[in-house]
């Protein structure tokens, strides 16, 4: 008589793999994402400039560069976001991106909560808290409006190309995804933010517009061998990939 099969034998293992969402792994990236959205939001109100005296086409402004306080750090949540997509799959990105969402809300409530409350008869710095948290609320929405786009956009045309190359083409996801929701991102928070941090004309607009893309753009690609090797480790490492 023949053995029975083994379950292994009847069912293939799917060679689009993601692992579980219930792993301390997922928890960090996690952590990790919403605090890098909430620094950024009130790092971005400060404008911020690269260069002096101008070089223009038209209404477009070169020359000097204009950027915000945000890009210091905010080209990471594309970097953790492109882990949490190829790893876990885009539900968990979707997770990541409305707890992102919750936690900027949060954030900007906080902040004008504690502005309108009146100062203690000795605290002096009540201008300049509102001057710095003052526009913290439309650049959370600028900030949240144009991350749940990019970062839902960037999820998804990973995950989209995956599911055709399976594990070969991690690099062309990666930089593919990044080109498509950084666009979005920045675009759309441009747009919003704009007038909080002081851009008043269109040729201001597309140089803040324009750096911003490549930048970011550029900053994940410098650093995309990291993070195929953080890619590489944690599909090693959780037990259900």
């Amino acid at each position: 008589m023949m053995a029975p099969m083994s379950s292994q034998a009847t069912s293939p293992k799917p060679d689009v793999r993601f692992a579980s969402r219930g792993s301390s792994h997922f928890d960090v990236l996690l952590a990790l994402f919403v605090v890098v959205l909430v620094v950024s939001n009130v790092a971005a109100t400060k404008s911020i400039e690269f260069g002096s005296g101008s070089w223009s086409i038209g209404s477009l402004q070169l020359w000097p560069v204009v950027t915000d306080g945000g890009a210091f750090l905010f080209p990471l949540a594309y970097i953790v976001g492109d882990v949490i997509s190829e790893v876990y799959g885009f539900k968990a990105a979707r997770r990541a991106v409305l707890m992102g969402f919750a936690a900027a809300i949060l954030a900007a409530f906080t902040f004008w909560l504690v502005q309108i409350a009146p100062g203690a008869s000795f605290y002096e710095n009540q201008a300049a808290f509102e001057a710095v948290a003052g526009p913290v609320a439309q650049i959370v929405l600028a900030s949240v409006t144009g991350y749940v786009a990019g970062q839902l956009l960037n999820s998804w045309v990973l995950v989209r190309m995956k599911a055709r190359t399976k594990e070969k083409g991690l690099v062309g996801r990666l930089a593919a995804s990044t080109g498509v929701g950084e666009m979005a991102d920045t675009f759309l928070f441009c747009a919003i933010a704009a007038t909080a941090i002081g851009i008043d004309s269109m040729g201001v607009f597309w140089n803040y517009f324009v750096v911003g893309v490549i930048y970011k753009v550029a900053v994940e690609l410098l650093v995309m061998p990291l993070t195929v090797v953080v890619i590489g480790w944690l599909k090693r490492r959780e037990p259900t990939y």
